[in-house]
């Protein structure tokens, strides 16, 4: 899906219409009903997809999102959308610190992937931006490009807007300069 708006002009470096994929794992659809002080006191699935699809059209990319509670679903998506998109954002919300079969699937496409959460959740819950239930590790962090957290539905904003300019770099990936 396709969202138009006005453009973000002067960041990109190129005209490429890149498709992102933006993976929203357990609990992501229960915004509405979760801490208002971590999520925003306007969060909901559906708002959420509504950023992100605004964003990416200001960006110039089409967003594909997926949601899902169920781990098994998140990895059919993976496997079906890895030959026609260019990058992964992925929220692993449940699945964060217990899943190994999502994060190396996403590995195993080759595509860049950016890690994204609501919370900081390396910081402690005394801290404003940090998880109720304290930090903790996630196992996709050491397969991901990158990874953007603690800035709310912000941190999706950032995420696309970091994946888009490192898709435009034809460097980041590994080439070489010219």
């Amino acid at each position: 899906m396709t969202t138009t708006g006005a453009a973000v002009t002067g960041l990109r470096t190129s005209d490429q219409r890149y498709t992102i994929a933006v993976i929203d794992g357990p609990n992501v659809s229960n915004l509405a009903r979760r801490s208002k002080r971590m999520y925003g006191p306007n969060a909901s699935a559906e708002g959420l997809g509504k950023f992100v699809l605004e964003w990416g059209g200001r960006l110039g990319v089409d967003v594909e999102r997926f949601l899902s509670n169920h781990e098994g679903a998140i990895l059919e998506y993976i496997h079906e959308s890895s030959d026609r998109v260019d990058g992964y954002l992925v929220n692993p919300a449940g699945l964060t610190t217990t899943s190994h079969s999502v994060p190396f699937a996403l590995y195993d496409t080759g595509r860049p992937v950016v890690e994204v959460h609501f919370a900081n959740i390396s910081a402690s819950a005394a801290t404003a931006r940090g998880p109720v239930i304290g930090p903790g590790v996630s196992t996709f962090t050491p397969l991901v490009s990158g990874q953007v957290m603690g800035m709310r539905e912000y941190s999706y904003a950032g995420a696309l807007l970091s994946l888009v300019l490192a898709l435009d770099d034809v460097t980041f990936f590994g080439a070489d300069p010219e």
